[in-house]
């Protein structure tokens, strides 16, 4: 069973904010070879599993200047939800052009090194025996780098974001 963070770059004027046609447009770019052929053209970014976390690591730029200004939710989980019609949906999130490009800011200009200084111990303390720190501090570097070349390519071409959360 996965535990997925799908984003995709799209242009605004395409989006249609209807949870059955969010279902459709992303779905259809979930499929393997699809995914991976938009991820290669830098249009689709994923993470698998790690996606609650990262929004954990950015929630500590509440307490750094980046982050005051709250554009610290908006890689994970911020934007427009787009809800269905029951409880066991998972909503869509929308993020505009002009929200993709505060993203975009706030991963530029936040230091990954004060994150991980403000929530890394506890980030780390989730992997167990076993995982070195620097090993760990490793994949949400990576995480953090590759969420930061998606949102800015998609700010330099002006598009929107639609973000999928698969169960």
């Amino acid at each position: 069973m996965g535990f997925d963070m799908h984003l995709r770059a799209v242009q605004d004027s395409e989006v249609r904010l209807d949870h059955v046609w969010l279902e459709e447009f992303m779905g259809a770019a979930w499929d393997g070879d699809v995914h991976r052929a938009e991820w290669e053209a830098g249009i689709a970014e994923s993470l698998s599993k790690d996606f609650g976390p990262m929004h954990d690591l950015y929630e500590s730029a509440a307490l750094l200047p980046e982050g005051r200004d709250g554009a610290w939710e908006l890689p994970v989980f911020g934007g427009e939800l787009v809800p269905g019609s029951g409880d066991e949906e998972a909503p869509f999130v929308h993020l505009s052009p002009e929200t993709v490009r505060q993203a975009a800011a706030f991963l530029t200009h936040v230091s990954f090194d004060a994150l991980w200084d403000a929530a890394g111990p506890k980030l780390y303390a989730t992997f167990g025996p076993g995982w070195a720190e620097e090993d760990v501090k490793g994949i949400y570097r990576r995480h953090h780098a590759d969420l930061g070349d998606f949102y800015r390519r998609t700010a330099a071409d002006g598009k929107a974001v639609v973000k999928a959360f698969w169960y």
